[in-house]
């Protein structure tokens, strides 16, 4: 909640399993003591960035988005309000930064590829962005779930 909203970004460390060095959402698996998706994203982002849920207003959820690699992700929106304060978890997160919202939805900035490997076809969003600090290129799964949001608004 800023006076331009803006979307919170990991970038994964190298050395993780999956999905290593990609810039993602704060999240992850859910735990089987999570009551519910809320609490895993919410207990997660915590463990990931330190955002503390006191300073999370969450508003709803996204349709469940399935990657190309096969993992279910239900996206978690929510407003963070002023004062939060981040600690990221070294071992799961080399950096956080925010993206403006204006950006993230103006589908000028949503660029389409496409590329055959073994003999399938897979598509894909980037959303490459750059500030006076650092050029960030979003892709895939992330991609895909900022422009299913932007849907979701544009309904």
């Amino acid at each position: 909640m800023r006076d331009s909203p803006t979307v919170l970004l990991t970038l994964r460390t190298a050395h993780l399993s999956s999905h290593s060095g990609q810039i993602a959402f704060p999240g992850g698996k859910q735990d089987a003591d999570d009551p519910d998706l809320v609490t895993t994203a919410l207990r997660e982002a915590y463990e990931e960035v330190g955002l503390d849920s006191g300073f999370v207003q969450v508003i709803g959820t996204l349709p469940a988005y399935r990657t190309g690699s096969g993992f279910i992700v239900t996206p978690v929106v929510g407003l963070v309000r002023q004062g939060f304060r981040l600690t990221p978890n070294p071992f799961e997160v080399d950096d956080v930064f925010e993206v403006p919202l204006d950006f993230l939805m103006n589908p000028a900035n949503h660029r389409r590829h496409s590329i055959i490997a073994e003999g399938v076809q897979r598509d894909w969003l980037s959303m490459p962005y750059a500030d006076a600090l650092s050029e960030r290129f979003i892709w895939g799964a992330t991609a895909g779930m900022l422009r299913n949001f932007y849907r979701f608004l544009r309904a």
